[in-house]
């Protein structure tokens, strides 16, 4: 008999989960998602429609199904205890416990444990019980702050003074952040870097650098979207991250989840660490308790071990860095997204896809009606291009984006030479 595995999500990160577990011959998978995922219901048994949060459900379904393993995608159902719903009955999950996922949901939570047990990167920061209490200390405060509640944000809750907003901009934006905590930091100058990791509650085995760019249009600029892009080089690391850096960035994933064992929540899953390489040396911007999206697209498709057997020896808490390898290529992700996103984008609009050679196409929040693809009011789709390096994955990447036609768009600049060349000029400005 087939393994039986169950994926929770159904967006774009969720589809390459999904793609990634089927390439495992011997598996029947089954998923739980709030809106059909065209592209992760072709490769499943049977697909549930609805909401991932409701761990009752998403058990139910699994007990129906018989489902051995589960792999929890997005930070809400596991903010929910879907994890813990599964693991109760005996069902192993990728997927940290609600009480470990605290690590994303609350960033009070993150970074009390950091200064706790003395984990290094942690930037100073400022708990603040309301609006006012935030206001009067984002006034007194000399320098520039990042401004965001603790809860989840979809990765568009955070304001920058100097970058986004100034001192006043961060005030009016706190005094909106009401019935809630409201966390400050200091403002991190640097450049962002992702670093992922499997983690069987003990070991950890990290998965190559990405970096996300978050802003809506080209040269960085707008809004901060749940991510427009990402790109990863041949050799999984970064010209402006030092073997220095990497050790200490690893180094605090590994003190941190040895903190959440310390604290009684053992981490089973994949820990995000969103850093940024500052001047001195890597800061955590924010962890996240699952794949980060895009960035799960970039190494997903790069993974050249088996996903089930890297499942199950997390779940099991027998995983080893001999479990997991990925090819050396580059991958570069561009996002098509509904032309007015993220702040007025348009849903029901038809896409029509052209020649995407050297690509993966993953689907995210898009429908299939009649045999025609439309949009939805989040990102609609990535194509991950892969080469022998940056320049060929980004060609092959951007020519899949354009051969696309609808009232969508894309950014043309991640992972170009320009764009790149850029980064590695500013982490040599910083460093001197």
């Amino acid at each position: 008999m087939n393994m039986r595995i169950l994926v929770v999500g159904g967006g774009g990160r969720e589809h390459a989960i999904t793609l990634a577990l089927s390439k495992n011959t011997k598996t029947d998978l089954y998923c739980v998602m709030g809106k059909k995922n065209p592209g992760i219901a072709k490769l499943c048994r049977e697909v549930l429609i609805h909401p991932e949060t409701d761990a009752g459900a998403v058990l139910a379904f699994a007990k129906q199904h018989n489902i051995e393993y589960a792999v929890v995608g997005p930070e809400a159902p596991l903010a929910a205890g879907v994890s813990d719903a599964l693991v109760s009955a005996g069902i192993g999950c990728v997927g940290p416990s609600k009480a470990a996922a605290r690590i994303e949901t609350d960033k009070g939570f993150c970074r009390r444990l950091m200064q706790k047990h003395g984990i290094n990167g942690c930037p100073a920061y400022k708990l603040c019980e309301n609006p006012i209490e935030a206001a009067e200390y984002i006034r007194s405060y000399p320098g520039d702050l990042a401004v965001k509640p603790t809860g989840l944000t979809g990765g568009k809750g955070v304001k920058v003074m100097g970058e986004q907003v100034d001192r006043e901009g961060a005030v009016a934006y706190a005094m909106t952040l009401e019935n809630q905590t409201i966390i400050l930091e200091e403002r991190l100058l640097g450049e962002e870097f992702t670093l992922m990791a499997f983690v069987d509650g003990k070991t950890l085995v990290p998965m190559p650098l990405v970096q996300d760019h978050k802003r809506a249009f080209e040269g960085d600029i707008g809004p901060n979207t749940g991510g427009m892009g990402s790109y990863t080089l041949a050799d999984h690391t970064f010209p402006f991250v030092t073997d220095a850096d990497y050790a200490a960035a690893f180094s605090i994933m590994q003190e941190t989840v040895a903190a959440l064992a310390k604290e009684g929540c053992p981490y089973k899953g994949v820990l995000y660490g969103q850093f940024m390489n500052t001047g001195d040396g890597p800061k955590v911007i924010e962890f996240n308790a699952r794949f980060g999206d895009p960035e799960a697209m970039n190494v997903l498709t790069l993974l050249d071990s088996d996903f089930v057997t890297i499942a199950e020896h997390i779940i099991s808490g027998t995983l080893t860095p001999a479990d997991v390898s990925f090819k050396k290529q580059a991958t570069v992700c561009k996002y098509i997204v509904p032309k007015d996103y993220p702040e007025h984008p348009h849903a029901g609009d038809p896409i029509t896809l052209g020649p995407h050679e050297n690509t993966i196409l993953y689907y995210a929040n898009v429908i299939e009606e009649n045999g025609v693809l439309q949009t939805q009011t989040s990102r609609t789709m990535a194509f991950v291009g892969v080469g022998a390096d940056l320049t060929e994955a980004e060609e092959a990447a951007e020519t899949a984006c354009r051969n696309v036609s609808g009232n969508v768009r894309h950014r043309t600049d991640i992972g170009t030479e320009a764009l790149f060349a850029k980064r590695i000029a500013h982490m040599k400005e910083l460093r001197g």
